[in-house]
Formats: C-alpha cells, sequence, structure tokens
C-alpha cells in the first residue's frame, strides 16, 4: 500500500499512483538510470524509450518496458527506477518527491517479441553477434559499396537501419534515427526497434479488411568484412473494434503479411487475453460473458458493454451530458513458423465506445414541515464534481452557495455512482413564489448547475427548474368606509400580491393618475390606503332619490405579467344629496349633475339648464358641473313670507331631438327675512394698520400643456422644448396655509438666462402686478375658477407668455 504500487505482467512493469493521494496536484514524472540520473519524461520521450503515463478516474499508470531505455537488464530480471514530483502549482513550486524501484524478472525470451503499446510500437529480435564496441574502428567506406548499397554511411556508425517503402528505401544512422524520434538498443542477446505512432516511416496497411500502423525495416550491423541483417518489421492494429448489440467486437487478424514474409508452416502455439494486463482463465471469461474466438484467419474477443473489467466514465459532446465505456484489453499472440521459430504478439489496446447521451434525475422531495426544498439530481460518475451554481443570473461557487441559504449535499451510492442534494428554503429570495389559487403557492427554484469532468476538465450544465405548492397563500384583504365627501379603502397586503397592480374601473393607479384625479395613496409596505372623491370618474352611481346618492367603488389587483384579474374588493356608500349643490351667497350656483349606471348612452358634455346655451364649466365621463348666477340660464324664483327659493333644471335631449331623456331639478333657498339678536356697545376702534411679521408661505409654480390647465409637465419631462412665440402656460399656487382670507396677488416676474434669479439679462413678465406694457408679447392673464382640483380659486394665478429667447445685437445667448 501507499502512494505508489508496482506489479511486474510480464515484459512490462506497471506503477500504479493513489489518485486520491494526488489529487488536485500537477505531476512531473522522470526515470532514473543506473547513475542516478533523473531523466524528466515527456510524450516524445516516452514513445521513444518505451514508457507510457495512463489518467483514469481511480488512478494513475505508469508503464515501463522491459528493454525501455533506462530500465537496468541483467539476465532475466529488469529494473525500472521512477522519480514523481508533485506540486499545488503548475511550475512545480515546492514539490515534494517520491521514488519507486521495482524489480520483475521476464524470461524465457521469444527469438522474436512484439508489442503494440498505446503510445508505441517495439519489436524485439534475438541476435546473434556482438554487442556496439566503441573503440571499434570502422573501415573505408569505400570498401563496402560494392557489397550492399544500403551501407553507404557518412558517418563511423556501426548499426544503421534501412525502412522498406513502396517508393524508395531510406537508410538512416542510428544517431539519425534516434533525432527522427526512434528507440533503437541492444542487450546481449536482443536488438530492439521502438516506433512512436508519429513516426514518418509509419505506413497504414490493410490485411483482411484490418488497418494496420506498420514499418517495414531492416537493422545492419558491420564486423570486419561481415555484414549482419537483422529483420525488424512491425505491425499493430489500429481498428478493427466494432459495437453492435450492446457488444465490443474487437478483430485481430492472424498471419498478417508483413510479419510473415517468407514464413511458411504457421502453427498457433499460445492464444490468451485479458483485461488490464492480467491474463482471465477461460472460466473467468465465462463469469464475465466475455468470448473469445480463434479461427482459422483471425482470433476475435467479443465484451458486453457494461461489463466486469470495463468503466463508465463521463463524456460530454455539444454541452450535453453522457457517458463512454472503456476497456483495457490485451491479447497475446504466439505462434511458430518456418522463418522466425516462435513468434510472441502483445497487444494493449484501449476500447472506448461512442459518445451516448445519459439522461440525469431530477426529484424534489419537499420538506413541507422544515419549508425546505430538497432537489436531488444524479445519478453521476465518480469522475463528475459540482463546482458552480448559477443564481438569479450570478455565478456562486459552491462553498459560497450558503450565504445565499443553499445547502449542498453529496451522496455516495455502493457502486461508486454520485447525487447531489440542493437544499434551499421556501423563503430564500432566490425561490419565486406565484399564486396558483385555493390558498396555494408556487414555490419555483430556477437554478443552473455547472459540473466538471476529471481528468478531462470538461464541462457542462444542468438546468434545475422545480416548483413545490404549497398552502401557504395569505391574500390581501380590504376593509372600507365613506366620510361626507370621500370613499376609503384600506387593503392589507397578503403574500402573494408583491407584484399585482391596483386598479380602479380598469385605470392602473400609479403616482400620475393620483395626482390628476386628486386621489390619495398611501403605502407603509403591509398596508395600502386609498382615498378616492365620490364625486370623481372611477365612481359608479347606481341610485339618486331624496334620501341621497348610492355610489359605489371598485378596485381590482391583477397580476404585473398576465394582466388577469386576482381579487376584487368594493365599498357602497350612501352620500348626501346636498354634496351635488352649492349655493353661495353671492347668488352663485355650483351643481353637479350625475351619471347613473344604467345610463350608458349619456353624453354628460350634451347636458344643458333649463336655458339650453348655459353648458357645464366641467365635465368628466360621469359627471358635469355647472356654476352660474340664479338670474341667469332660465332659474325661476318663487317668495314665500321667509325666504326666496331659486329652481332650475338640468336636462338632456336625444342627440338632435327636442327628446327629453334626462331631468334633474334642484333648488336653491335664500332668506329674506331674518331677526338676529346682536349685542353692541360702542367703542372707538383704532384705525386698521398692518403689522409686519413672520410666517411661512408655500407656493408653487407649474408649468401646463394647455390653456385648459389640465395636465403639467412632471420633472422628468423637464427640460421642456418650445418654438418661438408658442405659449408658455404658468400657474402659480398657494399651498399653504388653507386660509380662505387670503388671496395670492403676484408683484413681480421675469426671466433670467440662468438658474440665478439675479443674473443678467433678464425680461419682466409682471410689473407690479400687471403685464410689461413695454413689452411687445404682452402676458395674458387666464381666470380661475372652482373645479374639484380647484378649492380655493384666490389661491391660483394664471398666465399664458409668448415663447422668446436673449438676444444680445444678433447673436443668440442661448438656445
Amino acid at each position: 500500500t501507499g502512494p505508489m504500487n508496482s506489479e511486474c505482467l510480464g515484459n512490462i512493469l506497471r506503477i500504479t499512483l493513489s489518485a486520491e493521494y494526488f489529487k488536485d496536484k500537477y505531476l512531473s514524472f522522470s526515470v532514473v538510470d543506473q547513475s542516478g540520473i533523473a531523466w524528466e519524461l515527456h510524450e516524445a520521450m516516452a514513445s521513444q524509450c518505451g514508457y507510457t503515463v495512463t489518467y483514469s478516474n481511480w488512478n494513475i499508470e505508469f508503464r515501463a518496458s522491459a528493454l525501455s531505455c533506462h530500465s537496468h537488464l541483467e539476465k532475466d530480471v529488469f529494473t525500472v527506477t521512477i522519480q514523481v514530483k508533485a506540486s499545488h502549482t503548475p511550475n512545480m513550486k515546492n514539490a515534494t518527491t517520491h521514488l519507486k524501484s521495482a524489480r520483475c524478472c521476464y524470461g524465457p525470451w521469444s527469438p522474436r517479441e512484439l508489442v503494440c503499446e498505446s503510445n508505441y510500437m517495439e519489436v524485439s529480435v534475438r541476435r546473434e553477434v556482438p554487442q556496439f564496441v566503441k573503440e571499434f574502428v570502422q573501415d573505408e567506406l569505400e570498401d563496402w559499396t560494392s557489397a550492399f548499397p544500403e551501407t553507404k554511411a557518412g558517418e563511423a556508425s556501426i548499426w544503421q537501419i534501412v525502412f522498406h517503402q513502396p517508393e524508395k528505401k531510406k537508410a538512416l544512422l542510428v544517431s539519425d534515427a534516434w533525432s527522427a524520434g526512434y528507440g533503437i538498443n541492444t542487450t546481449d542477446t536482443r536488438v530492439v526497434l521502438r516506433i512512436p505512432y508519429t513516426a514518418g516511416q509509419i505506413q497504414l496497411v490493410e490485411d483482411r479488411g484490418i488497418t494496420f500502423s506498420s514499418v517495414r525495416s531492416s537493422t545492419f550491423y558491420k564486423q570486419l568484412w561481415m555484414i549482419l541483417m537483422v529483420d525488424t518489421a512491425m505491425a499493430c492494429p489500429v481498428d478493427g473494434v466494432d459495437y453492435t448489440n450492446k457488444t465490443i467486437t474487437w478483430t485481430v487478424p492472424k498471419y498478417i503479411q508483413l510479419l510473415s514474409a517468407g514464413a511458411t508452416g504457421f502453427k498457433d502455439v499460445l492464444i490468451e487475453a485479458g483485461v488490464d494486463l492480467h491474463k482471465l482463465s477461460v472460466k473467468e471469461m465465462a463469469s464475465r460473458k466475455y468470448v473469445l474466438l480463434n479461427d482459422l484467419n483471425a482470433i476475435t474477443m467479443k465484451i458486453p458493454i457494461g461489463a466486469e473489467g470495463g468503466y463508465y466514465k463521463t463524456s460530454v459532446r455539444s454541452g450535453q451530458h453522457g457517458a463512454k465505456y472503456t476497456i483495457n484489453v490485451f491479447l497475446e499472440h504466439q505462434w511458430e513458423d518456418t522463418k522466425w521459430g516462435l513468434t510472441k504478439h502483445t497487444i494493449i489496446k484501449e476500447i472506448e465506445t461512442p459518445f451516448e447521451q445519459v439522461e440525469l434525475d431530477i426529484t424534489n422531495n419537499a420538506d413541507l414541515t422544515a419549508r425546505l426544498m430538497n432537489v436531488t439530481v444524479g445519478t453521476f460518475l465518480p469522475d463528475v464534481e459540482l463546482v458552480n451554481l448559477t443564481i438569479e443570473e450570478a455565478n456562486v461557487a459552491v462553498p459560497e452557495a450558503v450565504q445565499h441559504g443553499y445547502l449542498i449535499d453529496e451522496i455516495r451510492y455502493p457502486n461508486g455512482s454520485k447525487a447531489y442534494v440542493i437544499g434551499v428554503p421556501f423563503d430564500a429570495t432566490s425561490v419565486k413564489k406565484e399564486y396558483m389559487g385555493a390558498n396555494k403557492r408556487a414555490h419555483i427554484l430556477n437554478v443552473t448547475l455547472t459540473f466538471i469532468v476529471h481528468p478531462t476538465s470538461e464541462t457542462f450544465v444542468i438546468p434545475v427548474i422545480t416548483v413545490s405548492p404549497v398552502e401557504d397563500a395569505v391574500l390581501p384583504s380590504a376593509t372600507g368606509f365613506c366620510d361626507v365627501r370621500n370613499f376609503h379603502l384600506i387593503i392589507t397586503h397578503g403574500n402573494v400580491d408583491q407584484s399585482w397592480q391596483t386598479f380602479i374601473s380598469d385605470w392602473q393607479l400609479t403616482p400620475d393618475t393620483v395626482k390628476k384625479y386628486n386621489y390619495s395613496l398611501r403605502e407603509n409596505g403591509t398596508h395600502l390606503a386609498i382615498s378616492v372623491p365620490f364625486l370623481s370618474s372611477h365612481v359608479s352611481y347606481e341610485d339618486f332619490n331624496t334620501s341621497g346618492i348610492k355610489a359605489s367603488l371598485h378596485l381590482t389587483l391583477k397580476d404585473g405579467t398576465t394582466s388577469t384579474n386576482k381579487r376584487d374588493f368594493s365599498v357602497s356608500c350612501i352620500f348626501s344629496s346636498s354634496e351635488l349643490i352649492q349655493c353661495l351667497p353671492n347668488g352663485t350656483v355650483v351643481i353637479t349633475a350625475i351619471k347613473l349606471v344604467g345610463d350608458a348612452d349619456l353624453d354628460t358634455s350634451l347636458l344643458v339648464l333649463r336655458d339650453r346655451q348655459c353648458k357645464p364649466s366641467l365635465v368628466t365621463e360621469k359627471t358635469a358641473t355647472f356654476k352660474f348666477n340664479v338670474n341667469t340660464c332660465g332659474t325661476s324664483r318663487k317668495f314665500n313670507s321667509t325666504t326666496m327659493k331659486y329652481e332650475n333644471y338640468v336636462l338632456y335631449f336625444r342627440p338632435g331631438t327636442n327628446t327629453l331623456l334626462y331631468q334633474l331639478k334642484f333648488a336653491c333657498w335664500y332668506a329674506i327675512k331674518q331677526t338676529l339678536d346682536v349685542k353692541y356697545e360702542s367703542k372707538k376702534n383704532p384705525p386698521p394698520s398692518i403689522k409686519p411679521g413672520f410666517g411661512s408661505l408655500v407656493l408653487s409654480m407649474k408649468l401646463f400643456r394647455e390653456q385648459s390647465y389640465a395636465e403639467p409637465y412632471q420633472e422628468s419631462e423637464y427640460p421642456v422644448v418650445k418654438y418661438l412665440k408658442e405659449a408658455l402656460y404658468f400657474e402659480v399656487e398657494l399651498l399653504h396655509p388653507k386660509d380662505v382670507r387670503l388671496e395670492l396677488n403676484l408683484a413681480d416676474c421675469w426671466a433670467a438666462n440662468s438658474q440665478s434669479q439675479d443674473s443678467l439679462p433678464q425680461r419682466h413678465i409682471l410689473l407690479n402686478g400687471c403685464e410689461n406694457s413695454e413689452d411687445s408679447y404682452k402676458t395674458v392673464f387666464h381666470e380661475v375658477n372652482y373645479s374639484l382640483r380647484v378649492k380655493f380659486p384666490q389661491h391660483l394665478k394664471r398666465f399664458e407668455v409668448r415663447m422668446f429667447t436673449f438676444v444680445q445685437g444678433t447673436t443668440l445667448l442661448q438656445e
């Protein structure tokens, strides 16, 4: 046990590193030679020298050939020493060093041994010639040229390799072959050639429908007046794998032409197969439902996808989560022929099935008692890790998710798979609530999970949208009442109406609507208080008789997204009919006629008095207000001993005819004889005087769109753009105090070229309360009359000014 374990597997040494021990660390591999020098391993060196490094979900694997560059081979024992450095940073700073040395026995060797590794091909052949002698002095090159053309070497070298290609032959000295990435070595008894799959001399050839990566080569050795040649041809299958009916079928042809040239009398000696370099017996294969077939021309191995010995690993394609089944199989085929005697061919092959999309289960086991959403997402393979959550468009790492109210647990199952459970309180801000009706709310969790796959670092996302219906809806409630002139409705908010909008008679209540119609709207977070005058466009008048006016106010709460009605409230009251009429002491009568619910076709703008020339001064959809003197508009009067009665009618005729459809009779009584007891005491009163004092006046000045003074410009619309000579309608109002004895008079009014009232130049609009007589465009005053908005006309002044600009000479000072 420990972080590294070794295993001898024939002519291959395997050292396994614990993935758990080296988790989240950067690794560097080196091979230590007999002199103690560490040679750092990189991809090109590994394939040239006979080393392989693989990564899987559970471990990291280092494999070395018995004939690898820096292994020490003595008789039938080879020794390999590796050095592994591990660091938490890519620059390998503060790395820890681990050494591992292993000895393996292997023998006897076959005359020819072929190994197909995942990153190189290796052929070793028994030799009958001496090893390299460095002190040997080569004869003159000219002495050899007549014997073999391939021996023309430019350097003094004993060995050279000749690659046989369809077009030509190519000879390389040992040093050139090494520079080209080939591995060449000798032992006391063997010649070794190692070819990376990326080598330039590799050819793809086909034999019985299977493609092989192959090299035809001969290795020459000169000693004295002899030339010795060793056939070092090599071939490894590239394909031959098929996936049908949930079964992997791997086919390898026997006695392929490239490896059998000039040989006859083929005879199988041994055929064995296994997984992860472990040979399997017939019984073991049967228990795993493997099938190994040997016919005249090929060896076939069949493995059910998902069978024991392989493993699934997560894969991502186009952002979709899926899986591939991977199994590391090997085949050992030994045969005899007339040329080589015994040949041993070992093929190591990693088989990976095509991508298959995997659907994930998302289940919500809400805990209503704890008011907690428990969402389980899975099942995942062990190589998947949840790293990120997207909550309301914010990317949050898993450790930080707790700050958003999220609890994340990883569940591991006995078979190694796992799932993630995300717990979110119902009351978390990221859990949206929607009213479902029947006292239920839908608690909606919408979160995106980001996963990473180890060790490939591929990522994929899983959107999670779950809905938990809970009977916890609290609907808004309302209470209503009326005073002499107003409706009052107080709405108590529930927990479902945060996005609902308030409507009165299909008019949405907004700050602009409230201001326009002189309503009152107050909100404190828990309650909404609404006050509406009973003489309003949005009030329904149901009945009108001598006992009073029956009126109702209807309020609707609508969904802010779908505009569907969610809740309706109404309040009905009876108001005194005296609220419709004012009989002023100066003989002025103000009468308001109302339109009942049943009079849908009545146009209030066409209402008139007995004298049809008297039309309403203020019209809304449901009311018409007349203001006139008792001596006009056809008003009749009657006397008795104490009072004078003035009487008139509000009338409505069918448009274009004299057919009377509506009649409202009203009267004002004035006392003509009245006795009052007054106590009188003579006293010399001082002459009237004005005493200076201190107080506060609250004034406002507004700019209106039209002469009707119905709609002012809002603050967001400033600055207002107007053309020269276009009319500007100003209104100045005394807001406080509301004292009927006060009257607002404007003394001076001027315009300046900047926000400073004292800046120059200036233009005088009003002087001593009058228009500027020296101005070519004189200011025009407009009369202010009583209306629903104007309770005290004497507190307002309205005037009209033509648009102008400041100039100096012929130059505009400001546009």
